[in-house]
C-alpha cells in the first residue's frame, strides 16, 4: 500500500472442497470489503489436484490484488483425523504460498474469530455472517458461508491489530510499559 497507515488484508478460510477469500482495505478504523469470493474445487479428482488449484489460485490473488498481509483460520480438532490431515495441507498451501510472496502470516483460531465478530466464541456460521452483513455492505447469499468466514478472518485481525495500523507501532505489553509510553495523558494533581 502507498500509505503506511492502509493494508490489505487477505482473509483464508482454507478447505479442499471451497476455499473462502476475502480482501478487507483498512485505512485507520475503517475498513472496506475489496473482494469477497470463494474457490471451488469440487470438480477436481485427488487431493493432488485440489492443492495444487488451491496453490495456483492464492497465487492469482497475491498477484493480482497485492495483499500486505495474510489472516488465516487455524485447523480446528475435529474427530475426523483424515478431515484434519486434508485442511491442515490446504492450509499449508496458502501459507507457503503467502510466505514465499513475503506476506506476513497471522492464524487465528474459530473461537477466536467468532469472539471478535459476534462476541460469542460458540456463534454459527450464520450468525457470524448475519454480523458481518450488518457491518459491511455485501450479497448475504448462504453460498458464500466460505467466503463470510474468511471476511471475518480478515476483520478479526484488523481488530485484534486496530493500533498498530493507525500508526502505533509500539504496543505496550502492560500498564508500566503503556505509562511509560503515555506520559502526555497521566493527569497529575
Amino acid at each position: 500500500m502507498n500509505n503506511e497507515t492502509e493494508q490489505l488484508i487477505l482473509g483464508v478460510d482454507p478447505g479442499t472442497t471451497i476455499m473462502g477469500y476475502a480482501l478487507l482495505r483498512v485505512h485507520l478504523r475503517q475498513s472496506e470489503i475489496v473482494e469477497l469470493n470463494v474457490v471451488k474445487m469440487t470438480r477436481l479428482q485427488g487431493q493432488n489436484a485440489k492443492l495444487k488449484k488451491i496453490f495456483e489460485s492464492t497465487t492469482d490473488i497475491l498477484t493480482q490484488y497485492k495483499p500486505d498481509i495474510l489472516a488465516i483460520e487455524a485447523p480446528f480438532f475435529g474427530k475426523n483425523p483424515q478431515s484434519m490431515l486434508k485442511l491442515g495441507r490446504a492450509q499449508g498451501v496458502v501459507i507457503a504460498a503467502c510466505l514465499h510472496a513475503g506476506l506476513p502470516v497471522y492464524e487465528y483460531s474459530p473461537r477466536k474469530i467468532k469472539q471478535a465478530i459476534t462476541g460469542n466464541g460458540s456463534a454459527s456460521k450464520e450468525q457470524v455472517a448475519a454480523m458481518l452483513h450488518a457491518m459491511y455492505t455485501f450479497n448475504n447469499d448462504s453460498n458464500y458461508l466460505d467466503a463470510t468466514d474468511a471476511l471475518a478472518v480478515a476483520v478479526c485481525h484488523h481488530l485484534q491489530n486496530r493500533i498498530s495500523v493507525c500508526g502505533n507501532d509500539n504496543k505496550a505489553n502492560n500498564w508500566q510499559s503503556f505509562l511509560a509510553q503515555n506520559q502526555d495523558r497521566i493527569i497529575k494533581n
